[in-house]
């Protein structure tokens, strides 16, 4: 059974049933103490990337978006259990290939990480893929809109979703994450496990 830890903003970090250690965007919150098998970036603004807060194994698999996105391209991984995809992320505020996002299998899930994000084209292609679960970035300011991550929770039809990136200013709101109104919503606090 694999946890995902939200340390708080868009920050996770997700220990595998193999144990493989991965953390994506650190930034917000505790639970920096294990050493890192994979760290994925979305992009390197400084609200998601704070690579020295993340203790690295020797062989830890560094992915940011320059790796994720090149030559027009957008790369996959295969590590050990885990498969990690990249895809767009893109809105007024963050250019289409400046970011992306990531869509996660391991442990017979999927998971969707969409980085800063605004609903994209690329998002129809999803509604098939049987994702289990998707963190939906709704604070209305760099990301979605309350109105547009319920839009884009019914569009990409994982089985669950949950509300993050809540706020500018701090790494949770919960009034946001309440008003929030996407597709099987469940909320989680920052330093709250998911259990897959």
């Amino acid at each position: 059974m694999a946890e995902i830890l939200y340390q708080g903003h868009a920050s996770f970090r997700i220990i595998t049933n193999s144990k493989l250690v991965i953390y994506v965007d650190p930034f917000a919150g505790e639970g920096y103490d294990i050493p890192a098998d994979v760290l994925c970036v979305t992009h390197r603004h400084p609200d998601h990337y704070v690579p020295e807060l993340v203790p690295m194994k020797p062989d830890c698999t560094v992915i940011t978006n320059e790796e994720a996105f090149t030559d027009g391209e957008y790369n996959t991984w295969e590590i050990n259990d885990l498969v990690i995809e990249a895809v767009p992320a893109y809105n007024s505020h963050h250019p289409k290939g400046t970011g992306v996002g990531y869509i996660m299998q391991f442990d017979g899930r999927t998971v969707y990480f969409p980085g800063d994000t605004s609903i994209t084209e690329e998002m129809k292609e999803y509604t098939d893929r049987h994702i289990d679960l998707m963190f939906v970035p709704c604070d209305g300011t760099y990301t979605m809109t309350l109105e547009e991550a319920k839009e884009c929770s019914f569009l990409v039809n994982a089985d669950f979703t949950v509300p993050i990136h809540t706020s500018v200013e701090k790494p949770f709101d919960m009034e946001v994450a309440r008003a929030y109104e996407g597709k099987e919503k469940f909320i989680v606090r920052p330093g709250e496990n998911i259990y897959t």
